[in-house]
């Protein structure tokens, strides 16, 4: 089984038991806080995945991180269940998985934005509510400045980047130039 169906299947379960608990945001914030601890302390991370260590090490290191971070009862046993089928090395691509459909069950689409320069509150809402009148979806969006693109912004959204930046347009201009 390749590595994203893996991923998938975990992810899955563990939304559809957090929708049932009404906690699924709950469920994705735990997870986020456990990959930010993985972040911060790489030794971790490499020993809750190092078979080198015994198993009942990891699953105390693993029950202590857990106790630290409050997680809730149902995280620690999806934990303990990766740890036990030697999974935790897939968390990362489990959480992107989870967040993905959480959105889907809470009709939420994700969009980055990035301007050349600070987008105010005004054209924030502006953008948003564009966004979702084109998708019929609640928008959460990212900003993100970068100066580059000297002018406009790029929106990604489901796969899609919609480009209306300067630095594109005047890319065109040089590439019809070019061509004659």
């Amino acid at each position: 089984m390749s590595v994203s169906a893996i991923s998938k299947r975990y992810a899955k379960a563990l939304v559809e038991i957090g929708a049932e608990k009404k906690k699924v945001e709950q469920y994705a914030d735990e997870l986020t806080g456990v990959l930010a601890a993985f972040g911060q302390e790489k030794a971790l991370q490499t020993v809750l995945e190092s078979p080198a260590y015994a198993y009942e090490k990891r699953r105390a290191v693993l029950k202590d991180l857990a106790d630290h971070l409050k997680l809730s009862a149902i995280m620690k046993n999806f934990l303990g269940l990766l740890l036990e089928k030697n999974r935790l090395r897939f968390l990362s691509l489990i959480q992107k998985n989870y967040r993905q459909f959480a959105d889907e069950i809470s009709g939420i689409q994700r969009a980055r934005v990035i301007s050349a320069a600070e987008i105010g509150p005004e054209q924030i809402k502006v953008i948003r509510a564009t966004l979702e009148k084109q998708t019929g979806k609640k928008v959460e969006l990212e900003t993100k400045v970068d100066p580059s693109l000297i002018g406009g912004l790029r929106a990604e959204i489901d796969g899609k980047v919609f480009d209306g930046s300067l630095l594109t347009q005047l890319n065109r201009i040089e590439d019809n130039l070019k061509k004659g």
